[in-house]
């Protein structure tokens, strides 16, 4: 199966994912390859609250919240797929085994997060993630993350 131009908007992203403002960091999903991949876009304001703080004279995105933002893109493509989920079921980010981070991204900035899935075993799954701004990759990444009931 080839990749698919799609349409998830926010709405449909939000009765996926548990996060809320200020945590939601994916704005709407725009292609995505079942068991393989997914491509998600997060537009960057400077209405987000971090960067009040990070830095106030030169506004950049934390890092940790575009691996983040990854994850959730990550969490996005499991749960388009045969992972039972519901109400109860949390997608925990359990490890990062790489990250690099080659641009900042500011205000203004829209990141496409390009998400492949790797592997899957015993509940925890494996990706290699890419968040680009105009093309040019801004970070990439590789990191797990595993699906658990609340609870368990």
């Amino acid at each position: 199966m080839s990749e698919t131009t799609i349409n998830i908007d926010i709405h449909k992203i939000m009765k996926l994912l548990p996060h809320r403002y200020p945590m939601l960091m994916v704005d709407r999903v725009i292609a995505l390859e079942p068991h393989k991949n997914i491509k998600v876009i997060k537009n960057v304001t400077i209405n987000e609250p971090y960067f009040t703080g990070h830095y106030p004279q030169r506004p950049v995105m934390p890092g940790v919240l575009i691996v983040e933002a990854l994850a959730q893109a990550a969490a996005l493509l499991t749960f388009s797929e045969e992972v039972v989920h519901d109400e109860n079921t949390l997608y925990y980010f359990v490890g990062i085994e790489s990250v690099r981070f080659k641009r900042p991204v500011e205000p203004g900035d829209q990141l496409l997060l390009d998400v492949h899935f790797v592997a899957h075993k015993r509940g925890f799954f494996k990706f290699k993630g890419q968040a680009l701004v105009d093309g040019n990759i801004a970070a990439e990444a590789e990191f797990m993350c595993m699906v658990k009931k609340n609870g368990e």
